[in-house]
This record gives structure tokens, C-alpha cells and sequence, in this order.
């Protein structure tokens, strides 16, 4: 079901496994961020998170972790191959399995210094190209302002589609969590189409999305 629709783009509001298949329109490029199970697999993970000074500022998250318990099949990664040209998703480590070989990762150098958090993540893609790294201070940019536990910078995602798409290309990312892929479309002039399977995400998508034109309206 359309959750709502902008000059820019179309949120869906569902399970990416029954929407993309009757999208009817071909994405330039997936560039997504699936839950990979973090809340399931890795105890560690949750541990630092829990006792970490630096990730309890972001305060404003909005979610219990319901979000990380239905982790991708196969079937997910197939239908993004189907459903779009060419693909980057963040996590793809985690899914190995279901992906192909694959010459150009992509490389979030969080320039985390001594602190417990992990010092980066990393992209599959569908590119032939080279290895590239995106350095930003995980902490730098907003970080007390995240409505999603893994919330990506829109400075990174902008990075993503400078160097891997062009303008006016439709962007599609079938696990929106809060919508960072829409904004940097926006921002960047590219078209978006998001799917996301909670509603309480779809409305923090919603309003972003809602914000980011208000914002450029008043700039012009």
C-alpha cells in the first residue's frame, strides 16, 4: 500500500518480498541497509551498545528492536537483482551466501578512535569497479537526533549515489528503516521508490521526507 507519495518518490508501507515483485518499473539502483539479526546473533554487539556513553546520546530512537528479528532469505536479495540494474547493500557481509563474488566493496570508515563500536561497515556491491572508503566520525553529524537503531548518515548514502548512479535515476530500497535513502535522493536529484514494513517507521519516513521539502522551500 502507498504510505506516501512526493515529487521525488513513493514510500510503500509492506513486506518488500510481496511489493517488489509487482512494482512494474525497473530501479537504476537498490541502495539498502537489511537487517542482518544483530538482536539475535551477537550478544557482544548488544553489550557495548547497551554500556556505550557515545551510542546511549542517541536518545531520540524510536523501537525496541522488533525491527532486527525478521532477518532477510534468499529470496529478498534475488527479487533487489530482479528488481534493479545494479546494487548496494550496507551489511551484505552478513549475507554472503546469497550474493555473488564481487570486486568493489564500499567501506564506512567510522574513524572511531579507542571507543568499543565496530571501526567500520561494509557494502556489498554489484560493481566491477575498485574498493572505496567513505570516511565520517560515527558521532560527527547529528547522532543524538537517530530515530532508527542503525540509522546511516545522509552524507554517506549521498556518497553512494554521487559515485554509483546519476541524476534523475530511480532508487529503490526495500528496507527503508528512516528513510536516509529518500534524502539524499532529494538532495541529490535522484527519484526513490521505499519500502518499509513497520508503520511507526513509515511515519518518521513521512515526516522527514515532509521536512526536507519544507526545508528547500524555504531555501529557495
Amino acid at each position: 500500500m502507498i504510505y506516501h507519495e512526493a515529487e521525488h518518490g513513493i514510500l510503500y508501507h509492506g513486506d518488500c518480498l510481496d511489493i517488489m515483485p509487482r512494482l512494474g518499473v525497473k530501479a537504476d539502483l537498490v541502495l539498502t541497509d537489511p537487517p542482518y539479526g544483530i538482536n539475535i546473533v551477537d550478544s557482544f554487539a548488544k553489550t557495548i551498545k547497551s554500556n556505550s556513553s557515545m551510542f546511549n546520546k542517541s536518545n531520540g530512537i524510536i523501537g525496541s528492536g522488533e525491527w532486527d528479528k525478521s532477518i532477510p532469505k534468499r529470496d529478498a536479495f534475488d527479487l533487489m537483482s530482479i528488481a534493479s540494474e545494479n546494487q548496494i547493500i550496507w551489511g551484505g557481509n552478513y549475507f554472503l551466501e546469497y550474493l555473488k563474488n564481487t570486486r568493489c566493496i564500499l567501506v564506512w570508515d567510522k574513524m572511531n578512535g579507542t571507543n568499543p563500536m565496530a571501526d567500520a561497515e561494509i557494502a556489498w556491491t554489484s560493481f566491477s569497479s575498485s574498493v572505496r572508503i567513505f570516511r565520517l566520525h560515527h558521532f560527527s553529524t547529528g547522532y543524538d537526533m537517530k530515530v532508527h537503531p542503525t540509522q546511516k548518515p545522509v552524507a554517506l548514502f549521498g556518497w553512494c549515489l554521487q559515485n554509483y548512479s546519476k541524476e534523475h535515476d530511480l532508487i529503490l530500497d526495500p528496507f527503508a528503516g528512516s528513510g536516509t535513502t529518500a534524502i539524499a535522493c532529494i538532495r541529490l536529484g535522484r527519484k526513490y521508490i521505499l519500502i518499509e514494513k513497520e508503520e511507526k517507521y513509515c511515519e518518521i519516513i513521512a515526516r522527514r521526507i515532509d521536512t526536507e521539502f519544507d526545508q528547500l522551500t524555504i531555501e529557495i
